[in-house]
């Protein structure tokens, strides 16, 4: 019979975040395939897993997945693991796995830690529908094209970004975006553990004052339309220029609202604080 392929996810700071399944899995597997064998090291130790590790990674992935994928036929259970967090998710793993389900080797999730999902449930914006686009490209051009491809999505954004290159995403982000909410949460269940929340400038002008940038960066940006409307001027700008033209105030609100991507009742209530 043939082994079971484990994608287990693993803790992104926080050790005591290894859940019971996933060290049981981890102490019984024949082997356990990693991004990097001495940072694995660490985390196996914590778990009381003495099993030997191998290196997968994105420059031996292929060779990795023939040799895995033989001792999974040959009846050896595989776990798969990456440095922190969900295996996959912004990691190798995806060549191993489509091979495992080519080979008709069951596939099985060993559910724990995630920075998407850990970022997007304090960043304080929607949840009901969200994107992932990854680490956002190293050089401007490459990002602002990818961001501007999701300009008009309708659902949260959530990528990733290094210390080094935090300004220069926030720079861009403030020039594509200057209203859009947002959260840059920093070092996610770590001693230094950190959520700045606001506009794009807001955050840049925060992290300009330090003296050093350290850690991880996971991004959550409102979504199109309903970000602007955050700005009860900019609403009320709208909402005004349309009555002068003529329209009655109930029908400004409506349209103003339809423009910003609000329902007419969140546009009303958006007013009625600028008022109070």
């Amino acid at each position: 019979m043939a082994g079971v392929l484990y994608i287990v996810a693993t803790p992104i700071g926080n050790l005591e975040d290894l859940s019971i399944r996933a060290q049981r899995i981890l102490q019984t597997v024949a082997v356990v395939a990693c991004e990097d064998t001495r940072q694995s090291s660490k985390l196996m130790a914590a778990a009381n897993a003495h099993r030997p590790l191998v290196s997968l990674h994105e420059h031996n992935e292929a060779q990795r997945c023939h040799e895995l994928v033989s001792r999974l036929a040959a009846g050896d259970d595989v776990a798969l693991i990456s440095d922190a967090g969900t295996p996959l998710v912004s990691d190798p793993g995806y060549r191993l796995v489509e091979a495992a389900i080519e080979a008709n080797i069951r596939v099985s999730p060993i559910p724990g830690a995630s920075a998407v999902l850990s970022a997007l449930s304090i960043a304080g914006l929607p949840t009901d529908q969200f994107a992932f686009i990854g680490f956002l490209p190293h050089k401007q051009v490459a990002r602002r094209k990818l961001l501007e491809a999701w300009a008009s999505a309708d659902a949260t954004l959530v990528c990733f970004e290094s210390p080094h290159r935090i300004l220069e995403a926030l720079e861009d982000l403030q020039a594509l975006w200057p209203q859009r909410r947002m959260a840059a949460c920093r070092e996610l269940t770590k001693l230094h553990e950190e959520v700045l929340r606001g506009k794009p400038g807001e955050i840049l002008d925060s992290l300009k004052q330090r003296p050093a940038i350290k850690g991880e960066f996971t991004l959550v940006i409102d979504r199109a339309g309903r970000a602007e409307a955050s700005s009860p001027d900019q609403l009320k700008e709208i909402v005004l220029g349309l009555i002068a033209s003529g329209v009655s105030r109930m029908d400004a609100i409506k349209q103003a609202a339809k423009e910003v991507g609000l329902t007419k009742r969140e546009a009303y209530e958006h007013l009625e604080k600028e008022k109070s």
